[in-house]
């Protein structure tokens, strides 16, 4: 792996880990002594999360971990739901049955693990759910703009399943989607995902600075 790669991985796994706070600046004499890199190497690693809006870089001022506002969050949610309704509408008539079979895995594994309070885990299975809808359709570009938002939204959306009741609810939204999905029904499995994209979209607006 590229020097830049190593010093861009790095940092972005501790901004969307949460160890790298919002609005925290980034030096890039220490970031080079502590991934062991040159200055110039983390210089190139802070382009590219630029890029990707997860930092900010002002001419004599450096690097700043993006912080959004409430409206910002909204608005970026509001986005995600049109394009995640646009996906589901699209696969119900390409997913594989041994995707669904896998997604109804998914699910009975969710319920364990949401019962013993294991939020990681359920988090984490909650993602490669939404990554089998996701490789099952044409729409490449509509996903790599639903990542993207994902990935600027994180810190928030790996909290929200902390808020009282939110957990329930998610695991429920979630078996909605599936049934929608696997009965090939392509109204209701946009108007599934959108309701869940709306509930995670209320959570945050309700409970914004306690996740933020």
């Amino acid at each position: 792996m590229k020097q830049t790669d190593v010093a861009y991985h790095y940092i972005k796994d501790r901004i969307l880990e949460g160890t790298f706070k919002p609005a925290q600046k980034l030096v890039e004499m220490q970031l080079a002594e502590l991934i062991g890199v040159s200055r110039n190497t983390v210089k190139q690693a802070l382009l590219k999360l630029a890029q990707e809006n997860l930092v900010s870089i002002e001419v004599n001022k450096g690097a700043t971990i993006k912080s959004f506002t409430l409206e910002e969050v909204v608005n970026y949610l509001e986005i995600r739901e049109v394009l995640e309704g646009l996906v589901a509408r699209s696969v119900t008539g390409n997913v594989a049955e041994s995707d669904l079979e896998r997604m109804r895995s998914i699910l009975e594994q969710m319920k364990v693990h949401l019962d013993r309070q294991e939020f990681d885990k359920y988090s984490s299975l909650n993602t490669e759910f939404h990554g089998i809808i996701y490789k099952s359709t044409k729409n490449i570009q509509a996903v790599e703009l639903i990542n993207m938002i994902k990935t600027q939204l994180i810190r928030y959306q790996f909290r929200t399943v902390l808020v009282p009741g939110r957990s329930q609810s998610s695991f429920s939204e979630h078996t909605e989607i599936y049934k929608a999905i696997a009965s090939r029904n392509e109204l209701e499995a946009e108007l599934a995902v959108r309701r869940h994209v709306s509930a995670v979209r209320e959570t945050i607006k309700n409970n914004y600075y306690y996740l933020s």
